[in-house]
């Protein structure tokens, strides 16, 4: 990158704030109070992010009568919820591709499942009024590469030959830059019905309206110290009060749980975004976005891009860091010198957008475990379920962990809980500095395919044959 270019396109960035955009809402609700003194319940809910929202909601419409208190340590969605690019994904393995390669046998099933649990958060914002910008808009993987377009014309091949292409279209150069118009574009995968965007601070924010509507006890500013078992239940030690409850479903994905079993499995990655100014009429139709498609392009270290409610353009993702220790810290939320990458990366794919500026610059942690979607257990004899390793595509994902701990909490046997996904679990992360040394490693092998015509190497071809490949 010349560094003329660089100056040029980093003087978009001078009024950036270093804040989630979906989160700077003057209609942000005020918190709950705290938690201050002892209270019982049937279900304690310790989260108050997508993941603890739609276990706290569901519970409540399964039961009416149960007592549920949830609790969060900060804001209801501060987190990942209200910092996420808004992609609401009927995908429940991160994927097809991940999912056809780790469970051929059921991904039918899978695929099934999640198209109903899309159906179904569709229909809860409508049964609860939650205005979130939902929008049923579908998304289109693009390739801004040779290799990558031949490479998507053979997976749309296999699925098609599979069954799995329902709703699924091959997009040539001229196909997808009728969609959306960049010079990069040279194919496309387009999912007409898969995905949804969504607004997702405003999905969290209605998701804690509904939950207090239907009675559910929800406490902020209250981080959930201790997990212990009291008597027949469990008991969980706050700053100032504390909880026992029968049961307890954990939603704390990317922090620390309290089952100090499951932290092997996940580390935190953090990723970036930026977001626009809005576009004028002129802007947006230079880039023929008319139908509002979620995107995202077909690279290892990929980015994805869509429009907000008010026309400005999301684009996030491309450097995935690990601090050395996976410690979640707000130090690690800035990092200009991605913004500067992100911003170079934007103008070469829209040269047409040269000189908008950019409001907001932010990052945020994902919970990422070694099979890249969510896995799901029991603790203290069933007491305790928890579900975590969502790896960033959480935001649809969630409300189906949330029916997982559901139903293993009751001890059920359901379509859900019989799944080799849901019963099995992905290696765990070794302690450091092997952890960190094999991420860089990766990270390094993967920027390598990208420069290389997608050729994966010994490194990678070993994490493939060990389950550990990622290539979404």
């Amino acid at each position: 990158m010349a560094p003329g270019a660089m100056s040029r396109w980093t003087t978009s960035l001078s009024e950036a704030r270093p804040v989630s955009y979906w989160l700077d809402d003057p209609g942000r609700p005020a918190p709950e109070p705290a938690l201050t003194g002892p209270v019982t319940c049937d279900l304690l809910v310790v989260g108050g992010g997508y993941s603890g929202l739609w276990t706290a909601l569901i519970a409540k419409e399964r039961d009416p009568s149960r007592d549920v208190v949830l609790v969060e340590g900060r804001e209801v969605g501060w987190a990942a919820s209200g910092r996420n690019g808004g992609f609401c994904a009927a995908s429940l393995t991160h994927g097809l591709a991940n999912g056809l390669a780790r469970w051929p046998g059921e991904i039918h099933t899978l695929e099934r499942l999640g198209a109903r649990n899309l159906d179904a958060i569709e229909e809860t914002l409508a049964r609860h009024s939650i205005d979130c910008d939902f929008e049923r808009t579908g998304e289109i993987d693009v390739a801004t590469e040779p290799y990558q377009a031949e490479e998507l014309r053979s997976w749309y091949e296999e699925i098609a030959a599979r069954g799995l292409a329902d709703g699924i279209e091959f997009l040539d150069a001229h196909a997808v830059r009728e969609q959306v118009d960049s010079p990069t574009f040279l194919a496309g995968l387009h999912d007409r019905r898969g995905v949804a965007m969504l607004n997702p601070a405003r999905l969290a924010w209605g998701l804690k309206r509904a939950c207090l509507a239907l009675g559910v006890r929800v406490y902020e500013h209250t981080p959930a110290l201790t997990l212990k078992r009291y008597g027949a239940g469990m008991a969980v030690r706050t700053p100032y009060g504390a909880v026992r409850a029968r049961r307890v479903a954990l939603g704390t994905n990317v922090f620390p749980s309290l089952v100090r079993r499951v932290r092997p499995y996940t580390v935190p990655v953090y990723d970036y975004a930026l977001m626009t100014e809005p576009l004028t009429d002129a802007q947006l139709a230079s880039v023929g976005w008319r139908n509002r498609q979620g995107l995202g392009d077909s690279a290892n270290q990929f980015h994805y891009f869509r429009l907000s409610a008010d026309n400005r353009i999301l684009w996030g993702g491309y450097d995935a860091v690990y601090p050395y220790g996976g410690r979640v810290r707000a130090e690690y939320d800035d990092r200009p010198e991605t913004y500067a990458r992100l911003a170079g990366h934007f103008f070469t794919c829209f040269p047409q957008l040269e000189g908008v500026r950019f409001t907001h610059a932010w990052g945020g942690a994902i919970d990422t475990c070694s099979r890249f979607s969510a896995f799901f257990g029991t603790a203290h004899a069933g007491r305790v379920a928890y579900a975590a390793g969502y790896t960033g595509l959480g935001v649809g994902a969630t409300r189906f962990g949330a029916e997982v701990m559901l139903d293993l909490l009751a001890g059920e046997r359901t379509e859900r809980t019989e799944l080799q996904m849901v019963r099995s679990k992905p290696l765990p992360f070794p302690p450091e500095p092997f952890a960190w040394s094999g991420i860089a490693l990766t990270k390094w092998a993967l920027a390598r395919a990208d420069a290389h015509q997608g050729r994966r190497n010994l490194w990678l071809r070993t994490m493939d044959r060990l389950g550990l490949g990622f290539d979404s």
